[in-house]
């Protein structure tokens, strides 16, 4: 499985629609989540494509399982 993950892949790891990962995103969304993984470049230009990093996002899963047990 490749370390760098594209929206659909992150939606689908967490369980939910690319439009809620872009609701986490967005700071004036309800659904920010501040403690969402950030994507990054992965142009040269600084415009187009992002990606995640898929342990990222696999800490922010179990960070979120972590929380069901406090």
């Amino acid at each position: 499985m490749p370390n760098v993950l594209r929206i659909g892949a992150v939606a689908e790891m967490v369980g939910i629609s690319v439009s809620s990962v872009r609701n986490r995103l967005n700071p004036k969304s309800k659904y920010y989540d501040p403690t969402f993984p950030k994507p990054f470049r992965l142009g040269l230009t600084g415009k187009g494509a992002v990606g995640w990093d898929k342990k990222e996002v696999d800490i922010w899963i179990e960070g979120q399982k972590a929380l069901r047990a406090a």
